[in-house]
């Protein structure tokens, strides 16, 4: 397992700062959710994280390793990336796209030994694609390719995963699968949702962002409050327990007029 930690992380384009001074840490092996309305900068943070954009200001640390010293094929022996638009595989099976995730461990010429025929079964079994496994890219719907996009993921036997919306397009069984599935893992996973029910379901540490600061973090009953929701999203909730299972709820219950009190971001450098 391994634990992600930012430091003064910031990140600007064209003078606009869209993420500002952001600590945060994510716990080892265990869930951690992004959380914030459209624009907060979950994605952009997410994106910093795995290191496909560079960071303006501050730092990303890998347990105590500095990310800018890891190299390529290194990160991506420890990370998977799960992201929302996935590009277009051009005349590919799903097996086929699940085995990109043995790459890092592979020389460029080299065919899939049977630890990789193992692991790839294995993820294909995880993401119940099993049967699908021989099917072209293109026939997916938008749920099965997310599914295959994990099973990539899982393929890499990762300490990390970060996943941006990988509840998007899913049906409801299949976005509870998937994150049974992400905390049956024995890896440390950084999540971007929307769902704050979910949310309070499956992620044992939150990070709330709202114009690309961090307004709070912690556990689910201490970020889920009736303030911070109607200071950060605009709308009035109830937050109570469910009453079979224990689990956090949030009841919406109207829209507020919180959020116009809430000061644009300052421009910062570029």
């Amino acid at each position: 397992m391994g634990r992600i930690t930012t430091t003064r992380l910031s990140w600007s384009v064209e003078g606009r700062r869209l993420l500002d001074a952001i600590d945060m840490a994510a716990p080892d092996g265990k869930v951690t959710g992004l959380l914030g309305p459209n624009g907060s900068g979950k994605s952009t943070l997410l994106r910093l994280l795995a290191g496909l954009r560079r960071p303006g200001t501050g730092t990303v640390r890998y347990d105590d390793v500095d990310l800018s010293a890891l190299g390529r094929r290194a990160l991506a022996r420890r990370l998977a990336v799960v992201e929302q638009d996935v590009t277009a595989h051009h005349r590919v099976t799903v097996r086929q796209v699940v085995e990109l995730g043995r790459t890092p461990f592979r020389g460029r010429f080299d065919a899939p030994a049977a630890h990789d025929r193992r692991t790839v079964d294995a993820a294909l079994e995880r993401t119940d694609l099993t049967g699908r496994q021989h099917r072209d890219w293109h026939t997916l719907s938008g749920g099965e390719k997310q599914r295959a996009q994990l099973a990539r993921a899982l393929a890499q036997e990762p300490r990390e995963i970060l996943l941006d919306e990988p509840t998007n397009h899913l049906d409801i069984r299949h976005q509870l699968e998937l994150l049974d599935l992400l905390t049956s893992l024995d890896v440390s996973c950084v999540v971007a949702l929307h769902d704050l029910n979910l949310a309070a379901r499956y992620c044992d540490h939150l990070v709330l962002l709202r114009h690309g600061r961090v307004v709070a973090a912690g556990a689910p009953d201490a970020v889920l409050t009736p303030d911070l929701i109607a200071d950060v999203y605009g709308v009035e909730v109830l937050v109570d327990r469910e009453p079979a299972t224990g689990t956090l709820r949030v009841t919406y219950l109207s829209t507020t007029t919180r959020t116009a009190a809430v000061p644009a971001p300052r421009p910062g450098p570029g």
